[in-house]
């Protein structure tokens, strides 16, 4: 039983409404947020930004989405990405490692690693050591460590979304929302 239930969307304001019915059938998590009126719009409108036009590498991205939810202990948001990580290029053995928290296994390469490492620190700490950042730095650009950073906190604060309101699964969506976000 959720703590916060979802809104229903035959009760959510119009320009809320409306967004809601463009998901068939629209998930819990967007009916979550819409409890959130003025900031459900905005909220999407990052979320579909880190989707679909960050210079980030989408399996990067995925890898990084998976690792706060892991870390995160949200299992919706797992559920939700290991579709879309697996269309944007992720393995099932990357997923099965996550899935183990192995981020050191010999499934991910040098950059893969160096993502992870600093999702995990910035998840569970804030800040990262500086070996971290210095192995990040070497394979990604400044923009793209942003985005990084901005793509870990925007799922941490799903994820703990998800989490204190405990939201019941849905089916996964699959690359629907990623195809919906475009």
């Amino acid at each position: 039983m959720p703590r916060i239930p979802p809104l229903d969307p035959a009760v959510a304001p119009p320009k809320n409404r409306e967004i809601l019915d463009r998901f068939d059938p629209p998930l819990r998590i967007f009916r979550l947020m819409a409890q959130a009126e003025t900031s459900f719009r905005p909220l999407l409108r990052l979320g579909t930004s880190i989707l679909t036009e960050q210079t980030l590498s989408p399996a990067l991205r995925e890898l990084s989405i998976l690792r706060v939810a892991r870390v995160s202990g949200a299992d919706y948001e797992w559920t939700q990405h290991v579709p879309i990580a697996e269309a944007v290029g992720v393995s099932r053995d990357q997923i099965a490692a996550l899935e183990l928290d192995d981020v050191t296994a010999s499934c991910f390469g040098e950059v893969e690693q160096a993502v992870l490492r600093f999702t995990t620190q910035v998840v569970r700490h804030v800040d990262c050591d500086e070996a971290a950042f210095a192995a990040l730095a070497a394979h990604l650009s400044h923009r793209e460590i942003v985005e990084l950073i901005l793509a870990i906190g925007f799922y941490m604060m799903l994820a703990r979304l998800m989490v204190v309101a405990q939201i019941e699964p849905d089916a996964p969506a699959g690359t629907k929302v990623l195809e919906r976000a475009r």
